[in-house]
């Protein structure tokens, strides 16, 4: 038969982590034809998760720039992806999640008339400031979209109520418990040789990241301060912060936390790293997305570093708890974690609602079934 020529776009690090093993299924499957373009919106940190995986991108728009801005992304991604689809003529195109180049690839596809596969599709806040801009990427892809991969049957809901066909819609599960399939491994070796030396042993380790654009400025100071009084009151526990490169993170980060005792501050870490240190911490506190789902999946209660999250089943399931902002409310929280074990283990034991690790042959499924192939 003829096989079904897709390109999948993508361009940040969680992006990557996530649709890593999806293209790599579709790589090893003969009824595809499988074309990868990075955007590269992204630089450094998205060049990690490729070479982890062993990923070759067919195309690279080298898109990134000093303090860009979203205007520049948007114009960039879509001249230079423009062309590569004139060249390729995909069938289809897959895109993850709800960055700008999701929405921007999806547009640019759209005005060619190919067809668009959004892998993770569905989840919201319902307000289109928080996360900004993601929460409108989303909603804004979910009506480009033809395919809609939902990791969940609450994000299957919410487009059935926006009118999506069901028709279009899968739920599969997220794609990210199939990448943590592969990246967790018995007695690992950090990379990174300051994880080397921790003693998980003896240590409560916490894995801390927190970068997003809503909590730039006084937000990022609070969780600052929450870390540091939360460190100063426990001997045995050890924050590991793996810090952004946006300088307006690295600046206050830096400025707060740096050489403060319990506190272990480092660059990025590539996917296998951080998985690992997930694994073999105590907790989690975040404000990232994927983050939320990962960690329940390694039996880590989480903490989320936000006012909202597009992943309410997380906490419906009991794996993650919303503490917000206010230095107040983390410093509680955390302390609860670390002083009451039936609500940790309660916490830990919840039984994650992402998936079974299959996210990646469901959605193969899904496009052979919209292009009546088996």
């Amino acid at each position: 038969m003829n096989k079904i020529k897709i390109m999948s776009v993508f361009g940040t690090r969680p992006d990557a982590i996530k649709m890593a093993p999806l293209v790599k299924s579709l790589a090893n499957d003969n009824r595809f034809n499988s074309v990868i373009c990075v955007t590269g919106q992204h630089r450094e940190m998205l060049d990690q998760v490729i070479d982890v995986f062993n990923i070759k991108p067919d195309y690279d728009l080298k898109i990134m720039k000093k303090s860009q801005t979203l205007q520049y992304i948007t114009t960039s991604i879509m001249e230079k992806l423009g062309k590569v689809l004139d060249d390729e003529s995909p069938d289809i195109m897959l895109v993850h999640g709800d960055t700008a180049t999701c929405l921007v690839s999806s547009l640019t596809a759209f005005y060619r008339k190919i067809p668009v596969g959004h892998v993770e599709a569905g989840l919201r806040t319902f307000d289109v400031y928080s996360p900004f801009p993601e929460e409108m990427n989303r909603k804004l892809v979910g009506s480009l979209a033809t395919l809609h991969f939902c990791p969940t049957n609450s994000n299957y809901q919410n487009l059935l109520r926006e009118g999506v066909n069901k028709e279009n819609l899968y739920i599969t599960g997220n794609t990210v418990i199939d990448a943590l399939q592969t990246t967790i491994t018995d007695n690992y070796k950090f990379s990174n040789d300051k994880l080397n030396q921790v003693d998980f042993k003896n240590k409560r380790v916490i894995t801390l990241t927190a970068h997003r654009n809503e909590n730039l400025g006084k937000p990022l100071e609070d969780i600052c301060d929450a870390v540091l009084e939360i460190s100063s009151q426990f001997d045995d526990v050890l924050f590991v912060y793996a810090v952004h490169l946006n300088p307006a993170v690295m600046n206050v980060v830096y400025k707060k936390l740096d050489n403060h005792k319990n506190i272990l501050l480092t660059k990025p870490l590539n996917v296998r790293d951080l998985h690992n240190l997930m694994n073999k911490s105590f907790m989690v506190m975040t404000d990232s997305g994927g983050l939320q789902e990962e960690a329940p999946s390694l039996g880590k209660p989480v903490l989320v570093l936000r006012s909202e999250t597009e992943r309410p089943e997380a906490i419906n399931a009991g794996t993650v708890k919303l503490s917000g902002v206010n230095k107040d409310n983390i410093v509680k929280d955390a302390i609860e974690l670390l002083t009451n074990e039936v609500v940790y283990n309660k916490m830990a034991t919840a039984i994650n609602p992402y998936g079974d690790g299959n996210a990646s042959k469901k959605i193969i499924d899904g496009i052979l079934s919209h292009f009546n192939k088996e």
